[in-house]
């Protein structure tokens, strides 16, 4: 039976307990009663949600303790900093559908709630030798330790779920590759120029009828490109590993039910794997030794040793060696456009957009016509003008169809001596018609070219010269005198 402890109270029956500065009962441990390994995990779970165990993981103690009706369950044993910190366990372990409980070595009454603000205190203090005597407001129990639990073991038991919200999580990868699958994935990561490092790590024979190790090649990759995540996920033979702490990493796809990084219990000159679908986690009391990826290029020799200078023939001696310039697809369609190439029949299109051009793309825009069609060009301060096939400018005097690239890519100066174009002329390069060339002598301001010469006629002058000799009338006022209105009213009636 338990009794609310008052304000400014000072004398208590358990043993061990006390007043802390804010007259609560607190004594020197906490205790955290849960009724099986499934409640522990829930606790640990929702307790490394928000915050760190690193503060009592050095001093945490968890045993499975026996009831005196030879019930097992799990205590968890601390050290109790203030009221504070025993508030926040307390409120966690009530969500986990436990019990909180303060005292020292063998004695413990349930810690303060919401009817009992400053604690609780025995009414009666049980003798017995049990290993832990806990006082709750429903119930008085003593249990003896069963064996302990160490919390390391109890995580790597712990299969993680499925998540697929982490398939795709950015940070350092770890990769295993099965022994005959890591040359191949090396020679992979070299040709990507991806960075990486390797190193063979070992594990026990996988069953008692096998003699030698189980060899594995382990990969870390700082950052691996989004576009290889898939290849690596869906090959039989090698499984991603996302770092989720020091010492830990869980596999894509996966989450431990723990938050391992409020977990500081992994050594961090080791590795543990927790690996998904059922299997059990690969542990390394020490990385091996690692290296560079780049350091496993394949490298050829010759095979003699002595050097023989080649001679040095014209390409025209050995036959034409020269490649055609071509038009391909490209994926920057629209980039830099500077020109439009009109094709004669939408030469009357042109005619009517004009109406609707702004005043610095008549005077900035110049055109050239040729019997194969017109060249427009435009700078980026001017408006596109939606007619004909855009032109994406390569250098000063070379303009390739919007959508295209040419083929090879070489430097646009080079592909402009190719084309043997005097340095005064245009050139334009079409999918459909080959390259044309434009003298710049012929480009000429757009308002210039398409604006249409007004009709007018003449007209007479009119004679003025007799209006400028009439007289012009002279208008005199006289002065109104004492009675300027008598005779209005008269006139008026007579009229």
């Amino acid at each position: 039976m338990l009794e609310r402890v008052a304000m400014h109270q000072t004398r208590l029956r358990v043993p061990g307990l006390g007043i802390d500065a804010k007259g609560v009962v607190l004594g020197s441990k906490g205790l955290v009663l849960l009724a099986s390994l499934e409640r522990l995990v829930a606790f640990l779970s929702l307790y490394t949600s928000e915050r760190s165990l690193g503060d009592l993981v050095g001093n945490l103690r968890v045993e499975v303790v026996r009831s005196k009706m030879n019930t097992r369950e799990v205590v968890l044993s601390f050290p109790a900093q203030n009221s504070e910190s025993l508030d926040l366990l307390a409120e966690v372990a009530r969500l986990a559908l436990g019990h909180t409980f303060t005292g020292s070595s063998r004695h413990f009454v349930q810690f303060r709630d919401a009817s009992a603000p400053f604690g609780f205190d025995a009414a009666e203090v049980i003798a017995a030798d049990a290993d832990y005597v806990l006082y709750h407001s429903t119930f008085t129990q003593t249990y003896v330790r069963d064996r302990d639990i160490d919390l390391t073991r109890l995580l790597l038991r712990l299969r993680p779920q499925l998540d697929p919200s982490t398939a795709r999580d950015p940070g350092p990868l770890w990769v295993l590759a099965e022994e005959g699958l890591g040359p191949a994935w090396i020679q992979y990561l070299i040709r990507s120029r991806v960075g990486a490092r390797v190193g063979l790590a070992e594990w026990p024979p996988a069953s008692a009828l096998d003699e030698a190790p189980v060899r594995r090649h382990l990969f870390h990759v700082p950052e691996l490109p989004a576009r290889m995540l898939p290849l690596a996920r869906t090959t039989p033979g090698l499984t991603v590993f996302r770092s989720v702490a020091p010492g830990a990493a869980v596999e894509l796809g996966w989450r431990h039910p723990v938050n391992l990084q409020a977990c500081p219990v992994f050594s961090g000159e080791g590795l543990v794997l927790f690996r998904g679908h059922g299997l059990d986690a690969l542990t390394l009391a020490r990385l091996p030794a690692m290296g560079e990826v780049e350091s496993f290029a394949r490298v050829s020799f010759g095979a003699g040793n002595d050097l023989q200078p080649a001679r040095v023939l014209d390409p025209r001696e050995l036959g034409q060696v020269t490649v055609p310039i071509r038009l391909a697809p490209s994926m920057e369609s629209y980039r830099d456009v500077r020109g439009s190439f009109i094709a004669p029949g939408d030469l009357p299109v042109l005619r009517k957009v004009l109406y609707g051009l702004g005043p610095s793309t008549l005077r900035q825009a110049k055109i050239a016509f040729a019997r194969e069609g017109a060249l427009l060009v435009f700078n980026a301060a001017a408006d596109t003008v939606p007619v004909g096939t855009f032109l994406r400018e390569l250098r000063p005097g070379v303009f390739v169809a919007a959508g295209f690239e040419p083929v090879p890519t070489i430097a646009p100066d080079v592909l402009f001596r190719a084309l043997g174009a005097p340095p005064e002329s245009t050139i334009v390069l079409l999918p459909d018609r080959g390259a044309i060339g434009f003298p710049n002598g012929a480009l000429v301001a757009l308002q210039d070219a398409l604006i249409e010469a007004q009709a007018w006629a003449p007209v007479d002058p009119a004679e003025i010269a007799p209006a400028l000799d009439a007289e012009v009338p002279v208008v005199e006022f006289e002065p109104l005198g004492l009675r300027p209105m008598a005779g209005v009213s008269q006139a008026a009636e007579k009229g």
